[in-house]
Parts: structure tokens; C-alpha cells; sequence
């Protein structure tokens, strides 16, 4: 059996990444993908044998990236508000790379029950939890619970990327101009969540 071609792999592994994540082609069948890698349709199965692998592998991928950038965050010995910055720094640097990412990885858990890949992001982030309490305490943030302002974190970093083609439509704005309101976010998203 010949030796696989690993710059075929990759290079079909990329070409999904760009049709799901930058792209938000969430449909793409493997003909599109191998089309549009300059590759016979017979090398995706070749590489992935389905389509769903191919997927599983681009998911993975994706949550890796999410799980290092959580782990920045939650190992870095920054003061809190310093661990935050940086955080919405590096999401919206990937928001921007990847504006697909989010809608990718919920879609492919609702409709292929993959699962998250790394089993000690639970802990970690009970540590996060643990140091969101502290910094309530100390009233630096709103007291409530300490989830509220995790999910208020991912909201205000992830929406606006996530409903862009429908915000773009309904103040009629260009890619350019509602980039450099996403560009703004850092300080909106600071503001609403510390006092």
C-alpha cells in the first residue's frame, strides 16, 4: 500500500477549515471541499473515509483551539482584569481569523454529538469560577453567579461575530465598517462587565 501523502491531508484539512470557519459553508459536501483543494474527490475518503470524519477532525481542531485559549487565561498569574483583557484580545483575534468557528463547533454538537476533547477544561474552569467569586467578593465585578459572567464574557466576545451577515443587513454596512466596530469591542465588553 503506498505512503499517504501528508501534504494532501493537510491541505484538504485546511481547505474544510476555510469552508467551515472563515467561510461559514457548514454544508459543503466533501466534492466541494476536494474542488476546492485541486484534489480527485476520492482523496477526502482516502484521508478521512467520510465526510463526518473530516468534520469530526476539523472540530477537534477547533476546540483544541478554544481549550489553549481558556488555558491562557485560567494558568496565567496576571491580576484578574489583566487575565480578561488578554482573553477577549486573543477571542477576538480568532473571531476575526475564524468568524465561523463558534457556529461550526455548536452545530456539529447538535447534530453529531461530538463531544469536547479535553477532559480537564471542567476542572480549570472550576478554578476560573473559584477566582470570579474572589474578585465578586472583593467588588471588583457584580455580585451574581459566577456563570453569568462567563456566559456574558463568550456573549459579548462571540455574538457580534456570530450575527454579523444579519447585522450588516439591518444597518446596511459594509465588511470594513462593522470589522472596525468589532474592533471597538474590548473596552464595550470591559465596561459591562466590571463595576
Amino acid at each position: 500500500m503506498p505512503a499517504k501523502n501528508t501534504g494532501t491531508e493537510a491541505l484538504l484539512k485546511e481547505t474544510a477549515k476555510r469552508i467551515f470557519l472563515i467561510e461559514g459553508r457548514l454544508h459543503a459536501t466533501t466534492d466541494d471541499i476536494a474542488k476546492e483543494a485541486g484534489v480527485p474527490r476520492t482523496s477526502v475518503h482516502y484521508y478521512f473515509r467520510s465526510r463526518d470524519l473530516l468534520f469530526k477532525q476539523v472540530f477537534n481542531e477547533a476546540m483544541m483551539d478554544l481549550t489553549v485559549r481558556l488555558n491562557q487565561v485560567v494558568e496565567s498569574d496576571l491580576p484578574f482584569r489583566e487575565k480578561i483583557e488578554n482573553f477577549i484580545d486573543i477571542c477576538l483575534t480568532q473571531a476575526f481569523a475564524f468568524p465561523y468557528m463558534e457556529t461550526f463547533m455548536v452545530t456539529e454538537m447538535i447534530n453529531h454529538e461530538f463531544k469536547l476533547v479535553d477532559k480537564e477544561s471542567p476542572v480549570k474552569i472550576k478554578g476560573l469560577l473559584k477566582e470570579i467569586k474572589t474578585e465578586m467578593a472583593h467588588g471588583t465585578i457584580p455580585q451574581t453567579n459566577p456563570m453569568h459572567f462567563v456566559i456574558n464574557l463568550f456573549s459579548l466576545i462571540t455574538y457580534p461575530s456570530l450575527a454579523a451577515p444579519l447585522y450588516k443587513q439591518i444597518f446596511a454596512i459594509n465588511s470594513a465598517s462593522y470589522l472596525k466596530l468589532l474592533k471597538e469591542r474590548k473596552q464595550v465588553i470591559l465596561k459591562v462587565l466590571f463595576t
